[in-house]
Formats: C-alpha cells, structure tokens, sequence
C-alpha cells in the first residue's frame, strides 16, 4: 500500500455523480431554499444542494430530485470534526459515542486511543479501530506516539516505531498521534525520533508541548511536529503559530482554554487554529454538547460566526489532508448540519454520507450498520495485596514543609506548592481544614507493589475518599481521601468489578461506576453510562467536594507530562526538572 494519506473508504467518484452535477440527471436527494455556510469564503449563499449517493454533486439552481427536502431558509453548514478526542474519556467505545455524538453535529473526529493503548497495547488499539468500522461518522485516527507517556511512570504496555508501523496501511489514520514526550524530542532521544520520523514518513505528526517557548520550542518544531492543544494563554499560542504550528483550541471537561486563546484568532491568523475536546464526559456531551457547543461558545464570546465554524470544518479537514470533508462544495461528502439561528447554533438535523443520521436532538437507530460488534477486551486489575498501612506516609522528622500538588479544576497545568504537613502519630495525614488531601497511586497492571504517596489541594473532600483507574496516561489507580480506611475501601471496591470510579464514606461505597473495558470504559448503552456517572458525581459531592466532576481532574494527576508537579506509581514528579523528587523540601 502506498504511504500516501488517502481519503477515507467511502464512495468513490463516478460517472453518475458529474451527471448530476452538469444537470444531466436528478440528484438522490436535493436541500433546497437553504442559507449555505461557504467555509471558503466566509460568505452565506441562498440556494439548493443536490446530493448523490454519499457525495454533494452541485450547489446552486438544481431542482430535478428523486427526494427534496425544503430547508425553508434553515442554514447548512457542514458538519463539525473533533482535530482531537479520546473517546475512552467518554467511558463509552465508538459504538455508543456516535450516538452521543451525532445529534450534536459531528461528523468527523480525529481518535488517539493511547489510553487504552498504555493499558492494553496494540489490542486495545485494535479494538477500538474495529469498533468504529462502518459507523456513521468518519472515524480517523491518530496512532499513539507516547507509550507510555514517559519513563516517569509505570504503563501496562510499550509500544515502539516498529510496533505502529503496520497500523499505517489503514488509511483511516491520518497522523501519529500527540507527542508528548517533549523532552526526548528536543534531546533528540533515538526512539523518540524513530516514531517522530514513521510519522512524517507515512503521515504528519501532532504535538504536545504545554509551556514549551523559545529555543526548546525551535527544537521541538524542527522535528517536523505540526501541531499543539495545549496552549493556555494567547502569547503561547501566537508564539507557537509564528514558527508554523496549527493551534487546537481546546474546550473539554477538564481543560477549557477557549476564553484564553481567542485574543489570538485574527483575520490573518484564522486558518491555522481547531477546535478540539480531547477528554470530553458522556454527560457533558449530553447536556453541552460536543463541538456544537465550543462553537456557540465561541460566538457568545465574540468570535464571528462563520469563522467560528470555519475552524470547526474546514480547518482539521485540511490539516489532515482530507480533500473532501469540512466544507459544502462538488465532490466532498455530504456530511451536512441544519440549524435555525446562526449566532447560536444548534443542530437539528444531522445528516453523514447523504443519510439523516440525527434529528431533534435523537440519533436514529438505523443509521448505524448491522455488524456486530467486536468482543471488549478485559483488563482485570492486578493490585498487590493492600491494607490500611499502604497508603500510610511516615513523617521524616525536622521536615518543615512538603511539595503539595496544586490542582485548578479547569486545568491540567498544576502547581507545585510547599506546605507544612499535618502529623499525627508519626504519620503525614490529610487536613480537611486547609483542603490537604492524601492521594496515593496503585500500579495496576503487574502487581509490582508501586505505590506513590502525596498530597494535593484544589479537591474540597470534607469525607471520604474517591478512586479512579482512568489515570491519564498509563491509567493506574488513583485514590483520593481524607483518611486510610477508606481509601481501602474504594480500592477494594474497583478491583472487584475489574475498574471504575468509585466514592466511598465511612467504610461504605456511595456509588460505583464499574468500567471494565481496560478499567476504561463501560460495556453499557450511553443512557446508562450518563446514569451512572451521575449517580458518582452526586456522591462525591455528598462528600463536600464543590466541583461538578472531580473525577475529570483527578484522572490528571498522575500525568507526568504536563506541569509542573504530579504523582505516579513512582512517587512525585517535577515535571519541569522531567524528574522523581521527595515528598519534603
């Protein structure tokens, strides 16, 4: 197979299709008095769309139609595409984010799926691959670069150049996926440059440098990385794009960067920024929305509108080199949006390929194929034996102060904090009084015994403890609490039903949302999922924790990747000195 990126295997061109488009035959399907959003020009035009089959044959006077649909001076826009998402955030497959994803008006969305590809390795990529086979939306996918994320941690899996190599003749994958191990790829580490150099070779390669300014950043861009969603401020962002890079503006559930970075949109500067969610929960899908929602957002904030939904079509299809996606014009598929009210728009009909796929806020059941789906992978957690002593922390006598981490709800960057611990017995313990809480981190994948042991604050847990086994990247279980006992508990809870997350109070578990897919996601319907999870964050907020979704940012904290102070199996790490450092100062 070549090493050319190709469209995705969808609908060839035909004779028939230019039939229709020089007026010589009657288009499947025709939109007609619509208001057209042009992402080439900027402007709106009246006029009709003749579809057919999966592609837009023409945009104009075409009346002649086998099926009309009168959009009565609706708008149609093309449909919206995620630059970059895990959809293991959604603690749902493929399968069942289409479903969520559909009504909100996306069409396209870029997969990285390194979160179970640190827990399960090629398999778990594999799987999520074959999941999405056939699915209304055009799945792509970026393959993981940073397997673990770094030698800081502890993964269930490594994977190497030679490893990813034959996922490249899949021609749904566009890229090698973000690059987040910043520092080899400025030192020029050999096995760092080996992936870097397979991606420019078979594709393009999206980065991932949080802070990175100045010459590091120089280094890091002459390896050929393109890319970046994990600016903060707009000088960041403006910097980076004068050295050539594209800008991903980031809105999720756990980073939100929108507000910050939309000083840097320009006129002159519009084409080189995405949107992107890159961890997005089933319930904020549900409620918010998905790229939907960052373009209203954006818009409310200022943003023109046809420039917002410029950067949420056109722009990731031509950063992936996707010649027919992202915009309404001859040739592209017909993945189309309607919506009534430009300065907030929200879909009512979604339509992939031709085919109605949403409408009214409901996806509809028979656009999706009627393969079966492929079996989930298990991933059983193989915790050592624990008990209340394993999380417990000895204080170092004649210690002053402790490195805390910092955590701010809205945000993956941390701080790294030196406060005087609480001691009692000997022991470092939690202080609801300041918001210093204990977490510890359980390596989970060979019952190595590793155990990291902090403090953190940010959090607000007044009760108990919370637990997770989503724990970005290598997804070891992160435990959260006030005092020992329950952290026991909400340990012992998640390895029975083979992950999750979990909120415990006094000995007892509140809730339990069992993610038994690599301890990642559910192997339940999305109704369910949202049910569950709401059922956890009620509880952890029983706990006095004031945060909609403490799980979101706990499942950052042991990403050693992303300053400036985290914790992982193998204890706390400076992230800026890219080492592991003791608890006291």
């Amino acid at each position: 197979m070549s090493s050319t990126p190709t469209s995705l295997p969808n609908g060839p061109i035909t004779p028939d299709l230019l039939a229709v488009a020089r007026g010589d035959a009657p288009a499947d399907l025709l939109f007609a008095n619509a208001k057209i959003i042009n992402v080439f020009t900027g402007q709106i035009e009246s006029g009709n769309v003749a579809i057919h089959k999966d592609r837009i044959a023409g945009i104009g006077d075409y009346t002649d139609s086998r099926e009309t649909v009168d959009l009565k001076g609706s708008f149609l826009a093309p449909g919206f595409i995620d630059a970059h998402m895990h959809v293991e955030s959604t603690s749902l497959p493929p399968s069942q984010f289409v479903r969520l994803a559909l009504p909100h008006g996306t069409t396209g969305v870029v997969l990285d799926p390194h979160e179970i590809a640190n827990v399960l390795g090629l398999p778990g990529i594999r799987y999520i691959m074959e999941d999405a086979e056939g699915l209304p939306i055009n799945a792509m996918f970026a393959l993981s670069s940073c397997v673990p994320s770094s030698h800081l941690e502890t993964s269930g899996a490594r994977l190497e150049a030679a490893d990813l190599a034959p996922l490249f003749d899949d021609p749904r994958v566009v890229a090698l996926a973000e690059m987040m191990n910043f520092p080899g790829v400025v030192h020029a580490d050999p096995g760092v440059l080996a992936k870097v150099n397979l991606g420019l070779a078979r594709r393009i390669v999206d980065g991932h440098s949080p802070g990175l300014r100045g010459r590091p950043l120089q280094a890091y861009l002459a390896s050929g990385i393109s890319s970046d969603h994990e600016c903060t401020t707009a000088a960041e962002a403006l910097e980076k794009l004068s050295r050539g890079m594209r800008i991903y503006i980031r809105e999720g559930s756990a980073a939100r960067n929108l507000e910050a970075l939309l000083p840097a949109i320009t006129p002159s500067t519009i084409g080189r920024f995405c949107f992107c969610t890159d961890d997005r929960h089933p319930g904020d899908l549900a409620d918010e929305g998905h790229i939907d929602h960052i373009v209203r957002r954006a818009i409310k904030l200022g943003l023109e509108p046809i420039a917002a939904i410029t950067i949420a079509t056109l722009n990731p299809a031509m950063h992936y080199r996707k010649r027919d996606l992202g915009a309404i014009a001859p040739g592209f598929f017909a993945d189309l949006v309607v919506f009534d009210n430009l300065d907030e728009p929200h879909p009512r009909a979604t339509y992939f390929h031709g085919k109605l796929a949403a409408k009214s806020g409901a996806f509809i059941e028979s656009s999706m194929p009627a393969s079966t789906r492929p079996t989930p992978p298990r991933s059983p957690l193989h915790l050592p034996p624990l008990s209340e002593s394993s999380f417990a922390i000895p204080a170092k006598p004649g210690a002053a102060k402790i490195r805390v981490i910092g955590m701010d709800p809205h945000q993956l960057l941390t701080a790294n904090l030196t406060i005087a611990p609480k001691i009692v017995d000997g022991q470092y313990v939690s202080d609801t009084s300041r918001d210093l809480l204990k977490l510890c981190v359980v390596e989970r994948h060979r019952a190595s015994g590793n155990i990291g042991r902090g403090f953190i604050t940010g959090f607000g847990l007044k009760f108990g403890a919370i637990a997770s086994t989503v724990g970005h990247d290598s997804h070891n279980l992160a435990i959260l609490g006030t005092n020992d006992a329950d952290m026991l508990t909400a340990a012992r809870a998640l390895e029975a039903c083979g992950g999750g997350q979990c909120a415990v109070k006094n000995g007892k578990v509140l809730a339990l949302f069992p993610l038994p897919i690599a301890g990642l996601m559910s192997d339940q319907p999305a109704a369910v999922v949202i049910q569950q999870q709401r059922a956890l964050m009620a509880a952890a907020q029983s706990l006095g924790c004031p945060h909609h979704d403490p799980f979101m940012p706990l499942s950052f904290m042991p990403l050693p990747v992303i300053p400036s102070l985290k914790l992982s199996d193998l204890g706390l790490v400076d992230v800026d000195q890219f080492k592991v450092v003791p608890l006291e100062v």
